[in-house]
């Protein structure tokens, strides 16, 4: 049987998505890893422990248990992470020459690949890698990183034996900014949990959620920062000709700009007149999602960067048309016009242009958001665990990179 070790230094799998540090990674690694362990694939999940009192071992299901690693201070933010890398990296070793040795290690986020980093080079195993964001691309969309952790990042890149990308677009993406790396690039799709994420009824789901029947909803769903762009959502309602639409902004504040953002989305509303058509919902637990998706006749994700766009992949698969920024993997999510809307520049007008269409065209819209669900049905864990399968079966008998 195969054993990995799966390392998310910076959140764990358990934590609920959409407030503090978790997100669509949070939803990636616990499903993909569900599915590993139903595949027959052993694997522990380490992460840092964030409270006293979490149980060192949780096991989640048949093979498949996450392990909580004490490393610095409990209440540390994102950014403070880096100094505690040495003691995590200690704890994992600790646990690896223990009750939980592993066949292959793989990171997720640079933070993780710090770690894996070190230990491929102590224990001679094979690391993959998946980034989730990279410096680089988050620098071409406007938030750019510090350069240790650019320094960082091309450490990891030269010395891992797999890099995991989402989709084509991340993987070229990814060659023009870094150029060809070392290891070898799989693309291994995230997916939805089509027990949850399905078509359902739109008046039902707002009889439930308490959003009037007859106003038109826009919904935004993720971590309020910059990044996100919660920002243009609000633009867009404020600029769309039907003055009766609501927009539902389900999430919580985010990393170091997440209050400010917060303050800033308040001031904004205010400024645009618009204090009475939005309506602010804290995190839910994801699964609760899917009736908020159902509720909306759009779902906006005006991101600066996506390296795949998890939100966009759920609202199709509840058979609702996606308005989203043209960049990342949502150019590979939505096929401009047929299952959805791609906006360049981020462009609240255009945004808010595609958005009115969508409301006063609601045949249209509908079918648009059928194609949007077949064809999420392409994406699955399933899919996405034997492709990773295999691959740390063949990492397993070849020669390992040597450190560039």
């Amino acid at each position: 049987m195969q054993r990995v070790a799966v390392i998310s230094l910076h959140t764990s799998p358990l934590t609920q998505p959409g407030s503090g540090d978790s997100g669509g990674m949070n939803v990636y690694v616990r499903e993909l890893v569900s599915s590993l362990a139903q595949a027959g694939v052993e694997c522990t999940t380490f992460t840092r422990a964030d409270r006293p009192d979490v149980p060192e071992v949780v096991q989640i299901e048949p093979n498949h248990r996450v392990v909580h690693v004490h490393a610095g201070p409990y209440d540390l933010r994102k950014e403070e992470l880096p100094s505690v890398i040495d003691e995590f990296t200690a704890g994992v070793r600790r646990h690896l020459d223990g009750e939980f040795p592993a066949d292959v290690l793989h990171a997720n986020y640079w933070l993780s690949g710090e770690v894996a980093h070190r230990l491929k080079h102590e224990r001679d195993l094979p690391f993959a890698i998946t980034f989730h964001t990279l410096a680089r691309v988050k620098a071409e969309g406007g938030d750019p990183e510090p350069d240790w952790r650019v320094e960082a990042e091309d450490r990891i890149i030269g010395c891992a034996d797999a890099i995991s990308v989402n989709c084509d677009e991340e993987e070229r993406q990814f060659r023009r900014l870094y150029g060809d790396p070392p290891g070898r690039i799989e693309v291994v799709a995230p997916a939805v949990e089509h027990a949850f994420f399905a078509p359902g009824d739109r008046r039902g789901a707002r009889r439930a959620l308490g959003v009037a029947a007859d106003r038109p909803m826009v919904l935004f769903v993720g971590r309020i920062q910059p990044l996100k762009g919660p920002d243009v959502a609000v633009r867009a309602l404020a600029a769309m000709r039907r003055t009766d639409a609501q927009l539902l902004v389900v999430g919580g504040a985010s990393g170091a700009d997440g209050t400010r953002e917060v303050g800033h989305l308040e001031h904004l509303i205010d400024e645009l007149g618009v204090r009475d058509r939005v309506r602010f919902v804290p995190p839910q637990p994801h699964h609760i999602l899917s009736t908020y998706y159902r509720a909306a006749d759009a779902v906006v994700v005006p991101s600066r960067s996506e390296s795949f766009g998890l939100v966009a992949l759920e609202a199709a698969a509840c058979g609702v048309p996606v308005v989203a920024s043209a960049v990342g993997g949502l150019l590979s999510l939505v096929d401009h016009a047929h299952t959805g809307y791609l906006v360049a520049d981020r462009d609240p007008d255009c945004f808010a242009a595609h958005l009115d269409h969508l409301v006063e065209h609601p045949l249209a819209a509908a079918a648009m958001g059928h194609r949007a669900h077949e064809r999420s049905l392409h994406y699955t864990w399933g899919m996405a665990a034997v492709r990773l399968r295999r691959l740390y079966a063949d990492l397993t008998v070849r020669e390992l990179v040597a450190c560039r």
